[in-house]
């Protein structure tokens, strides 16, 4: 795991759970735009306009995905007010998201996991388990995760999360099949339903909204 710290001065088995669902919930006061006609109106209306990145949704209070950001994304997540974010990928961050993090106090954890395709797929746990950690600890939050699309390796982590929340196997691969879409793959969700969370102690099966935003 490589973690940058940002300083203020700018220097096993099948889950017996309970099958849950959850709606995400854009956050307040904020304006999204998704077709140009609408970009257009509300452009001519002098409102701001915020962009999403690409897969962008709430997994849970203070938790949020996507695809890799970009600098016309930027604006969008200041209104998230993030402590920290999860890079799934092995590339070194853009330089411009690095200042946009150091500029906003954003913590970045980054946990490399190349992107192959099946059937050559290895899904290191070790690095889920870390990602896993710093993502259930309210100390980090808000948080974004993200990988390069915001389907495959943040579905992987998404899912392991949800079944420490005790989500039925069923809920789990609906989710992920939500973002894969036809990109779905057989071994991330083996890798999800061989993935033992019993070593994964005292975290929280959800977490308190009013964590979300920083003082």
């Amino acid at each position: 795991m490589m973690m940058i710290q940002q300083e203020e001065n700018g220097g096993g088995g099948r889950n017996g759970g309970l099958c849950r669902t959850s709606e995400a919930a854009a956050p307040r006061q904020m304006k999204l735009s998704f077709r140009a006609e609408s970009c257009a109106e509300e452009a001519a209306g002098g409102g701001e306009l915020f962009t999403p990145p690409l897969n962008f949704s709430m997994v849970d209070s203070g938790i949020f995905r996507s695809g890799f950001p970009d600098s016309d994304n930027f604006s969008f997540l200041e209104t998230l007010h993030l402590r920290s974010v999860i890079y799934l990928c092995p590339e070194p961050y853009p330089e411009t998201n690095i200042e946009f993090l150091r500029s906003n106090g954003i913590q970045l954890f980054q946990f490399g996991i190349d992107g192959h395709k099946e059937p050559f797929v290895n899904i290191p746990e070790d690095k889920i388990r870390e990602a896993l950690r710093v993502a259930t600890d309210v100390k980090n939050h808000p948080l974004l995760i993200h990988c390069k699309r915001g389907k495959h390796r943040t579905g992987c982590l998404v899912g392991c999360l949800r079944k420490t929340q005790r989500w039925c196997l069923t809920s789990v691969f609906d989710e992920y099949q939500r973002f894969a879409a036809a990109k779905a793959r057989v071994s991330d969700q083996r890798f999800m339903e061989l993935f033992d969370v019993s070593s994964l102690k005292n975290l929280p099966m959800s977490f308190s909204i009013s964590k979300r935003y920083k003082q």
